[in-house]
């Protein structure tokens, strides 16, 4: 569902690459604003305090604008909710890019978070592909179960409609790790999305993305 105020990506008119998601089911209720031409602002609740931090890094580094307002099933813990905001985020990345058009496409980005160091990389392809090799199992952040961050980036991708790789080069203290990661996933994203002024078609051989 588009919500009120938002602004086609595709019309000459539109000052900024923006989208505003609604998702609202028996479990979540979530609206998602994003702006890829920010600043780096972001507002975010989820009712998840460590999610929230990630998505103001994720923000801040890659420069989008981003506010987020979710409440969930918290009670049953933070699955449902993790999961939800990632595929709201994921559709406001597909819908505010439009088609795509002078993008540059692809970004990789190596990380450092003290002793962690993760690297990223994406490829706005139209096919979802996820690969996460970050071994955090069982694990807990202030109430964060580590392995959610997995489930984050599937949405994300799933509804995104991109190629991601996450690697885990080195690292120990799982805060540092994720930090990394979704640090890493702004810088990344920040260089795909970014327009290539000298580019004025898809930037792929088969026409379309």
């Amino acid at each position: 569902m588009i919500g009120e105020g938002f602004v086609s990506p595709e019309s000459s008119l539109a000052p900024h690459r923006s989208a505003v998601v609604e998702r609202k089911t028996r479990e979540t209720d979530i609206t998602l604003r994003l702006d890829l031409d920010g600043v780096g602002t972001c507002t975010a609740s989820t009712g998840l305090g460590f999610l929230d931090h990630m998505l103001e890094l994720f923000s801040a580094h890659g420069r989008f604008d981003l506010e987020v307002r979710a409440t969930g099933d918290l009670q049953t813990g933070g699955h449902h909710t993790v999961e939800d905001v990632g595929i709201c985020l994921g559709t406001a990345l597909d819908r505010a890019l439009g088609d795509k058009v002078g993008i540059t496409r692809y970004g990789s980005v190596q990380l450092p978070m003290d002793e962690s160091l993760a690297l990223v990389s994406i490829d706005i392809s139209g096919r979802p592909y996820l690969a996460y090799n970050v071994d955090l199992s069982n694990r807990q952040i202030a109430g964060f179960d580590t392995d959610l961050a997995l489930e984050f980036f599937q949405a994300v991708v799933n509804n995104a409609r991109f190629t991601l790789h996450v690697r885990l080069l080195a690292g120990s203290n799982p805060h540092h790790i994720i930090e990394a990661v979704f640090k890493g996933f702004g810088r990344a994203l920040a260089q795909a999305t970014r327009i290539d002024p000298g580019l004025r078609t898809v930037p792929s051989t088969k026409g379309v993305l």
